[in-house]
């Protein structure tokens, strides 16, 4: 279980802005998160890693206090259990795949982990090779695996899939199902993308103007998830028809055949699969 409630002066593009973040988190869950460049995502991954610090508030990972400014307490980053993936991926570039991972595991860790993530995120045919020699989506999986190595009591992945195409990202979201299907590890998914956050996470936010604010929630039940919102823009591109909704404070796009738009029109409230939606956070 992690609470998180802390706040922290950044700055932004228009000045100074304060960031206040209330979050509960239950075990084994995926959190996933969007919202504009600027909004302070990463700086929320820093500070629960204790690369940045808050300016005050707690944070208390399975009863473990990590920060509290009132009793004086910021556990360093090597004394929580955090792992954070960033989108550079930050990986020994003359290494091979399997030195990487048991660079990052603990002493005295146990080595069979290694052998279980080289098994989920399919990377046997690889394990000898140098980071330098792989491909973005390759070396991405690599960054994934030892992300997950320590089994860390909090991962934060930051834009884990950026920058690849289309179906390298399917596939990489597929193994990060696949390892939290494995683990359960407590997870928070920083995404621009709002179609890849419906897939992943349990529960999805918006951050904006400092604070989160809860756009979906993923019942048990749910398998395919959906998106419901207000038609703002619907434009005709023979055969096919474009059409915009608004969900929550952001803009998103789905592409179908005119005839099957025919009775859909500005003003309604569609709803839409998450699989259909073709456009990332703007």
């Amino acid at each position: 279980m992690v609470d998180i409630d802390i706040h922290k002066i950044l700055k932004g593009k228009s000045g100074n802005f304060n960031l206040n973040i209330k979050l509960h988190i239950e075990k084994g869950k995926i959190i996933g998160i969007y919202g504009a460049s600027g909004e302070g995502k990463t700086s929320l991954a820093k500070m629960l890693c204790g690369i940045l610090m808050p300016d005050q508030g707690k944070i208390i990972v399975a009863d473990q206090v990590w920060y509290d400014s009132e009793k004086k307490i910021n556990l360093k980053p090597q004394k929580r259990s955090a792992n954070l993936m960033f989108q550079d991926y930050a990986l020994f570039p003359n290494m091979s795949v399997r030195k990487n991972l048991e660079f990052a595991l603990q002493k005295n860790g146990d080595s069979k982990i290694i052998e279980d993530i080289i098994s989920i995120i399919e990377l046997e045919n690889l394990q000898h090779s140098k980071i330098h020699k792989l491909s973005g989506g390759q070396q991405q999986r690599v960054a994934l695996a030892r992300a997950m190595v320590n089994m860390p009591r909090l991962l934060i992945l930051d834009e884990p899939l950026s920058a690849i195409d289309e179906e390298m990202r399917i596939k990489l979201q597929d193994y990060i199902l696949k390892t939290h299907k494995a683990y359960h590890l407590t997870t928070i998914l920083i995404s621009h993308n709002i179609s890849e956050l419906h897939k992943i996470a349990d529960s999805v936010y918006e951050l904006e103007n400092g604070s989160l604010h809860q756009v979906k929630a993923k019942s048990n039940s749910d398998n395919n998830t959906s998106v419901s919102g207000k038609v703002v823009k619907k434009t005709l591109k023979p055969p096919f028809v474009e059409i915009t909704i608004i969900y929550g404070n952001t803009h998103l796009n789905f592409t179908t055949r005119a005839e099957k738009a025919a009775n859909i029109n500005e003003g309604q409230i569609v709803t839409i699969p998450e699989d259909m939606l073709n456009t990332d956070f703007k």
